[in-house]
């Protein structure tokens, strides 16, 4: 089973990465594929590093600033991007689990060749799109979080899991009040409704039209530190993989 951790700078890729493996080392076999080239250290130690071919730092010593460096070692990456895969399948015959960690830069791997020849070549792979608490401050924000799950779903053909991360660090009531707005739509569109300005009534639009469109799944609540959401996350990843399909 191929699960691939997706987010934003500082949503908690790569420790979601090392602790779910942790969890998963338990009773599985699991391997680890970093395709960062831009880490510095790791929590966890990769089975496939592409860093072993190039970081973003040997790219800066040629004069590049840090955000194009980041690009230009992925331009280089879709070199050895057959051998990438065949590297990963490999794994994946060879373990239970592969957890691919995703550059910190979601754009460098969402909206580059690169990201969508990998999770072309994979084998069903399943996507776990991480976000945190703090971008959630109003209504529209949980439109945005859940559309955006279905345009990385759309982006990369795959299917896509919304993960609320580091859920230790709100209190109970918090949680609930995420948990409302993030899973019941008639709720989330009776809120945007009564928002008068013009985004608003865009997350209006959008919230009306998201359970047409959304795909059958549910999301997560995740924590790395206090292993929260795991065993949700791996329950999900068992039934993508089997005959069932159907994540709600």
């Amino acid at each position: 089973m191929i699960l691939t951790f997706l987010g934003t700078a500082g949503s908690g890729k790569t420790t979601i990465t090392s602790a779910f493996g942790r969890y998963l080392e338990e009773e599985h076999a699991v391997a680890y594929v970093n395709l960062d080239t831009g880490a510095k250290t790791l929590p966890y130690s990769p089975d496939l590093d592409v860093r072993d071919t190039i970081t973003v730092e040997e790219i800066m010593e040629e004069g590049f600033g840090p955000n194009g460096a980041i690009v230009k070692s992925y331009d280089r990456l879709l070199g050895h991007v057959n051998w990438i895969l065949e590297r990963i399948l490999e794994l994946d015959r060879e373990h239970d689990y592969v957890l691919v960690d995703t550059p910190g830069q979601m754009e460098s791997f969402l909206f580059h060749e690169f990201g969508t020849r990998i999770m072309e070549g994979l084998s069903e792979p399943l996507v776990a799109y991480l976000f945190s608490p703090e971008i959630l401050r109003r209504p529209p924000d949980y439109c945005f979080v859940r559309t955006f799950a279905i345009m990385i779903d759309l982006r990369l053909g795959v299917t896509t899991v919304p993960v609320l991360n580091k859920v230790d660090l709100m209190p109970q009531g918090e949680l609930e009040r995420h948990r409302t707005l993030l899973e019941d739509f008639e709720y989330l569109t009776a809120r945007l409704k009564l928002d008068p300005s013009m985004q608003g009534y865009l997350a209006h639009r959008l919230c009306s039209f998201l359970p047409e469109v959304s795909p059958p799944v549910r999301v997560v609540y995740a924590s790395a530190r206090d292993g929260r959401g795991f065993e949700e996350l791996e329950t999900l990843a068992y039934e993508h993989y089997c005959t069932c399909g159907d994540l709600t």
